[in-house]
C-alpha cells in the first residue's frame, strides 16, 4: 500500500499535512501554514527534498529520544518526525519518508 499526504486544518485554523506510510503510520508532520496553498507547496517541497539525505537532520530530544527534521535547501524545516525509541528506528523513519514521499497520493481533509 502506498503512502499518502493528508492535508488538514488545525483547531487554530492553520493548515498542516502529515505524510503517512502505507500502513497508515504518520512518518512526517509539517509546521502550520496560514494558507492551504502554502501547505500544498510544503507537500511539493517534501517530495523534492526528501530524496537528498543531506536534508535530514538527525537529532536527539532532551529526554534522549531520537527524531529527525527534513529541511528545504534554504535551511527551513519542512517537517519533523515523531520521537523514536532508538537511532535505528529513526533511520527507518527517514528511509520510509524517502520511499513514500515522491509518489504519495494527496488527500485533502481540510474541507
Amino acid at each position: 500500500m502506498a503512502g499518502k499526504f493528508e492535508i488538514s486544518t488545525r483547531k487554530n485554523g492553520e493548515f498542516q499535512f502529515n505524510l503517512k506510510a502505507g500502513n497508515g503510520q504518520v512518518i512526517l508532520t509539517s509546521e502550520g501554514y496560514q494558507a492551504k496553498a502554502s501547505a500544498l507547496n510544503g507537500v511539493e517541497s517534501v517530495r523534492k527534498h526528501s530524496q537528498d539525505d543531506a536534508n535530514f537532520d538527525r537529532l536527539t530530544a532532551k529526554d534522549g529520544s531520537p527524531y529527525f527534521n527534513l529541511k528545504a535547501s534554504n535551511g527551513q524545516v519542512i517537517g519533523h518526525s515523531e520521537m523514536y525509541s532508538g537511532a535505528a528506528a529513526r533511520d527507518n523513519g527517514i528511509a520510509s519518508v524517502k520511499s513514500n514521499a515522491p509518489d504519495a497520493e494527496l488527500v485533502d481533509l481540510s474541507a
